[in-house]
C-alpha cells in the first residue's frame, strides 16, 4: 500500500534552517505530483508547496516564497522541503501528501495519501 514517511523535523531558533524529507513507497512515485502542507495548533491545514512529477513545476504559498524550496529525487522516491530563515510562525506539523491527479495542487482536498507528519518548532 502507499506509504509516506516524513523525517527531519525538530526544534530550531528563528533564522535557522531545517530540511524535511518524505520517503514514498507502494506506488510509482515519479508519476505523481507531491505537496507539503502544515497545520499549527488551532488552525486549519494550509498549503506550503507543491512539485509536479518531474520537478519542473513548483508552487509555493506566499508566506514561504523565497525561504522554502521543494524538490524531489525520483530515483530515491523522496520529496524534500528545505526551510531557511525560519520564523516562529512557521511552527506547525508538516505533512507530505500525494496529489490525486486532478484538481489544484494548492488544495488539500485533492490529495489522496498523507504522511504521519513531522513537527517543526521555531523558537524566538
Amino acid at each position: 500500500q502507499v506509504q509516506l514517511v516524513e523525517s527531519g523535523g525538530g526544534l530550531v531558533q528563528a533564522g535557522g534552517s531545517l530540511r524535511l524529507s518524505c520517503a514514498a513507497s507502494g506506488h510509482t512515485f515519479s508519476a505523481y505530483a507531491m505537496g507539503w502542507f502544515r497545520q499549527a495548533p488551532g488552525k486549519e491545514r494550509e498549503f506550503v508547496a507543491a512539485i509536479n512529477w518531474s520537478g519542473g513545476s513548483l508552487s509555493y504559498a506566499d508566506s514561504v516564497k523565497g525561504r522554502f524550496t521543494i524538490s524531489r529525487d525520483n530515483a530515491k522516491n523522496t520529496v524534500y522541503l528545505q526551510m531557511n530563515s525560519l520564523k516562529p510562525e512557521d511552527t506547525a506539523d508538516y505533512y507530505c501528501a500525494r496529489h490525486a491527479g486532478t484538481g489544484p495542487t494548492t488544495s488539500f482536498l485533492h490529495y489522496d495519501y498523507w504522511g504521519q507528519g513531522a513537527q517543526v518548532t521555531v523558537s524566538s
